[in-house]
């Protein structure tokens, strides 16, 4: 956190005369190869060899693409640079098993499946938030251009913190008991409660009066954002068990693994940037 927030001020303050985003690309590499790295070990569980070092580095290409096209460009100009990251993956992966097919099984199909899942599956996301940030570059508010991108942060993780409270507390009826016994419908309620909260403080306490916001305003942003922060945490979970595995990792000790700690980002992030886009 405090890695994060040392290159956050360095991003916004445009340190050494570098572009935005700039400074916070590292750490979008890093949760790319990391998770990445997860991903193909999770598969090597269930006995689906990838193709690792491929796999990492488009995830990684995808992530960072949209920095490409800098502050100034179209948000669409911006992740299509991702979308051609997916398509040479696609192709170079295609290739890979054209090479070593020796027919008789479907491994080449289940091989290829699972990679460009893992790399859509976080690539794409992480390639949104590198957006958002290029959205919100030039704005007025208590965070600078880093709206957009902390809004996001700060309502799917208020979301999180609010479901365990709120599960903790009241949980009674359990959600997906087969697939994630610890969510509760109660908990699922308090979540997008956290969630709303934490919109209306990030975009109508700390966001200027002239600052660009997402479509439909806070409630509408803390209501979807916080709904897709619950169901990436859902698909997070379908994932390791499928793979019988407990944590997606141990890098983060007690904490699990990197895709642990970024599954609610996974699909809120694109959520997230399509109701910024919309919001102009």
């Amino acid at each position: 956190m405090a890695a994060f927030a040392a290159l956050a001020w360095a991003d916004q303050a445009a340190l050494g005369g570098a572009a935005p985003v700039w400074w916070l690309l590292p750490v979008a590499f890093v949760v790319a190869v990391g998770g990445a790295d997860e991903a193909v070990k999770l598969f090597a569980r269930r006995g689906i060899a990838l193709p690792g070092g491929l796999v990492r580095l488009f995830t990684a290409l995808v992530t960072c693409l949209p920095a490409a096209a800098g502050a100034r460009a179209a948000p669409a100009a911006a992740m299509g640079w991702a979308a051609i990251g997916l398509a040479a993956a696609t192709i170079t992966l295609a290739v890979v098993e054209i090479a070593r097919y020796r027919g008789g099984d479907d491994a080449p199909l289940a091989r290829l499946a699972a990679g460009m899942f893992s790399v859509v599956f976080l690539g794409l996301p992480l390639a949104c938030m590198v957006s958002l940030r290029l959205l919100g570059a030039g704005q007025a508010t208590v965070v600078g251009g880093l709206l957009p991108l902390v809004s996001l942060i700060a309502v799917a993780k208020a979301g999180d913190i609010a479901a365990y409270v709120g599960g903790t507390l009241l949980g009674r009826h359990r959600m997906a008991p087969l697939l994630s016994p610890g969510k509760t419908w109660e908990g699922a309620v308090a979540s997008i409660a956290g969630s709303c909260l934490a919109a209306w403080i990030m975009l109508d306490r700390l966001a200027g009066p002239e600052s660009a916001g997402p479509w439909g305003g806070w409630l509408v942003y803390g209501a979807a954002v916080g709904a897709a922060a619950i169901l990436g945490d859902l698909a997070e979970s379908l994932l390791k068990r499928e793979c019988g595995a407990k944590d997606s990792g141990r890098s983060l000790g007690a904490m699990g693994g990197v895709l642990d700690l970024v599954d609610s980002l996974l699909f809120a992030a694109p959520v997230a940037w399509g109701l910024w886009v919309l919001g102009g």
